[in-house]
C-alpha cells in the first residue's frame, strides 16, 4: 500500500511501527523503540517518500511573481550602488509585498 507523508504524519506511533514491521530496510532497524519524530523520517526514507509537505499556491501565477521579485532584486542592488535611498525603500517595499502575497496564497 502506498503512503504519503500526510497520511504517515497523522498516524500514531503504534500504527507507524506496524508499517515498519513489514519493511526490511536499514533506516527502520530498531523501529520498535523509536519515537514518532525519529520513526517518521526513517519510514519516509525506507518507502522513498519525501519527508516534507509541498505547499500549493492557489490563484496566482507563482513563476511570474518570482520573476518580478528577481527583477526587483536587481533594481535593489543598483539602488544600493547608486546610494539612492528613496528608490531603495520603494523597491524593498515592493519585494516585501510580493513575498507576503505569495505566502498568503499558499494552501
Amino acid at each position: 500500500m502506498a503512503h504519503t507523508y500526510d497520511e504517515l504524519s497523522k498516524m500514531t506511533v503504534v500504527q507507524l511501527r506496524e508499517i515498519a514491521d513489514g519493511i526490511e530496510h536499514e533506516a527502520t532497524k530498531g523501529h520498535s523503540t523509536m519515537h514518532k519524530e525519529k520513526l517518521l523520517p526513517a519510514l519516509c526514507i525506507a518507502l522513498g517518500i519525501e519527508a516534507h509537505v509541498h505547499h500549493q499556491v492557489v490563484g496566482l501565477n507563482k513563476d511570474q511573481i518570482k520573476a518580478e521579485i528577481r527583477g526587483l532584486k536587481e533594481k535593489r542592488a543598483a539602488a544600493i550602488e547608486s546610494h539612492n535611498g528613496e528608490e531603495l525603500k520603494q523597491v524593498r517595499h515592493k519585494i516585501r509585498n510580493l513575498k507576503r502575497l505569495l505566502r498568503k496564497s499558499i494552501v
